[in-house]
């Protein structure tokens, strides 16, 4: 079942190359933290300052011991250095401290809101995004943009402080040095810019390969007895290790361009800071320049020479981080295909479960051929109707559209005569159960499992749920009970056994209306008795649609709706269905052979 509309579809796309643009959101979240981020900034400036006042003391105190020989500035001047140190350490311990604490607060609230914009998407994008994908956004992607909130912002804005600051002293002392120290500034910010492009175009890639590696080791984890059971681990590992591959390649590449861009930026600077150092040489040969000036001109040369590197690091570095903000605040601003209406209408209470499909169709694409064509039918409140049909005929897409996972593409799904597409998603999902085929539980223990429909439950309604689904019959036997971990997935337990805590589920949520999709189809015959017997308790005074192969399970409804290639063919009871020459009722004897055939 996949999901290609246009939404999703232009969703998948990517941009060969990022706009730096992804970064504001990132960088507009530091405006909750005004007070810790003026306190960081304030103490960043002052330690940086307290770096730019290095070169001038040891200057004054170069000066103290080898123009004037006076002992006591030299002491002054020593004590002074120390007690700069010091300050110094202090203010960057509380700038480290404040910004970290900032930027942790952040990458905390952006994973959060982004899981929590994640789990309201519709089906349609999960189809079209693989689990592993959007765990490496989660993980790697917002990981790197923590760096840029933790490190590479605050050693910008040190960094540019002290080219600024150094460049500002340099004037001062000479200014003609200075202008030297400037002409390589150009050729940088030339590098800078066309290496930027190819630095930026190759992080992307890298981002790229370790996520579809990611993809495809989790949805082998997620298949790991299929796989087993066919013997395909070592198809499996070398599959991964070609996508690795992939990605070493990759990184390669990155490797090479920012090696190369990195290489020619120190090059330039620090030649540009060998023709400074040589003029300055020459100064002080012919007497222009004293012991103490020389060095301070050398000590704020190296400042401003590494300030040049770093920003060109710090470059590669915020290039590469584009990438990953591109992406995360991309699945950020991804509009749910299925969401609230601008103006929800209230479902009145008691909910009736009175469903209607009127001349339902419904596609998964705007390129591809209608699943559904023109279905119409009724379950009537407290009614249980079954859908039967061959496995790819759009049993289950047409159940899909009541608790709308999907919306149709024509015609309306009502509930109590209101169309679900005018109800609050979470009020219209509230009043209805759901039973899969493939019970979905979490890796905790039966007790949550359980109380999943409501976490908020008493221990009393979880047992009374339990025993409803008779699911007792085998909790009592499990060596905690209750509080028995059931593994990832339910893995711990049986078939039967984790579609009776589903079904115990839906008791808990005691909903008006009731789905059964498929299930006892994977269940043997004692399972399968089991499940059926907490139907039966389920399904009493409720609307229900069955979806289901096993005649044994559909022969019970009240009324059976047969579909063919997604179109309503028949409708009536069992007895009604069975005594006329139709498709129940040749799929009936090819179930139960020995069934009467009907008088012609």
């Amino acid at each position: 079942m996949t999901q290609t509309g246009e939404a999703a579809a232009a969703a998948a796309k990517k941009p060969a190359i990022p706009s730096p643009k992804p970064l504001g959101p990132l960088f507009r979240r530091l405006r909750a933290y005004p007070g810790l981020v003026a306190l960081g900034t304030l103490t960043l400036v002052l330690s940086v300052g307290m770096g730019l006042a290095f070169p001038w003391l040891v200057g004054e105190l170069l000066d103290a011991v080898y123009r004037v020989h006076d002992g006591p500035k030299l002491n002054y001047y020593a004590a002074l250095l120390v007690l700069l140190f010091l300050v110094q350490g202090l203010f960057n311990f509380i700038q480290v401290w404040s910004l970290t604490r900032v930027a942790e607060q952040i990458i905390a609230k952006l994973r959060g809101d982004l899981f929590a914009h994640l789990v309201h998407l519709s089906p349609g994008f999960f189809a079209e995004r693989r689990s592993g994908e959007l765990s490496s956004r989660l993980s790697a992607d917002v990981t790197m943009l923590q760096g840029v909130l933790s490190y590479q912002v605050t050693e910008l804005l040190r960094q540019l402080l002290y080219l600024a600051g150094g460049i500002a002293l340099l004037a001062w002392l000479q200014t003609q040095l200075t202008i030297t120290t400037l002409a390589v500034v150009p050729v940088i910010i030339g590098a800078a810019f066309v290496f930027g492009r190819l630095l930026r175009r190759s992080s992307t890639l890298v981002q790229d390969k370790v996520a579809e590696a990611m993809g495809m080791a989790n949805e082998t984890f997620g298949h790991i007895r299929i796989v087993q059971s066919f013997t395909r681990e070592a198809f499996e590992a070398k599959r991964y290790t070609v996508l690795l591959r992939e990605v070493v390649v990759a990184a390669l590449r990155r490797a090479w361009v920012r090696g190369v861009f990195f290489g020619s930026i120190t090059f330039i600077g620090f030649t540009g800071v060998a023709v400074v150092l040589w003029q300055a040489g020459q100064l002080a040969l012919a007497g222009r320049l004293s012991e103490g000036a020389l060095v301070q001109f050398i000590l704020l040369a190296f400042t401003v020479a590494a300030a040049f590197g770093a920003l060109a690091q710090l470059f590669g570095q915020f290039q590469e981080a584009v990438g990953a903000a591109q992406r995360v605040f991309e699945l950020l601003e991804t509009k749910a295909e299925i969401a609230d209406p601008p103006a929800p209408v209230v479902l009145p209470r008691p909910v009736r479960g009175d469903v209607r499909f009127d001349r339902v169709s419904f596609r998964y694409g705007p390129d591809l051929p209608d699943v559904l064509h023109d279905v119409s039918f009724r379950i009537i409140p407290g009614e249980v109707v079954a859908l039967v049909g061959q496995t790819g005929h759009g049993k289950t897409t047409l159940a899909s559209l009541v608790p709308r996972f999907w919306d149709p593409t024509r015609g309306t799904v009502t509930l109590d005569r209101i169309d679900v597409r005018r109800l609050a998603l979470h009020e219209l999902r509230s009043v209805i159960g759901l039973v899969p085929q493939e019970p979905a539980l979490v890796s905790g223990t039966v007790r949550e499992n359980i109380a999943f429909a409501r976490p908020d439950a008493s221990d009393r309604d979880i047992l009374r749920a339990a025993k409803a689904a008779h699911a007792m019959e085998f909790i009592d036997r499990l060596p905690a009970g209750l509080s028995t971990l059931v593994g990832e997935r339910g893995v711990k337990l049986s078939a039967g056994q984790r579609q009776r805590i589903a079904i115990a589920r839906v008791f808990l949520k005691d909903p008006a209306v009731v789905i059964l999709d498929e299930a006892t189809s994977s269940l043997d015959s004692a399972s399968e008795k089991a499940v059926e017997e907490a139907m039966v308790e389920l399904l009493r005074g409720r609307s229900t649609l069955i979806i289901s192969h096993h005649f044994s399970t559909v022969r019970r409804a009240d009324r059976i709706v047969v579909i063919e290639h997604g179109k309503v063919i028949e409708e009536g009871s069992h007895t009604q269905l069975l005594g006329d020459d139709s498709l129940y009722a040749r799929l009936y004897r090819l179930q139960v052979p020995d069934s009467p055939r009907p008088r012609r």
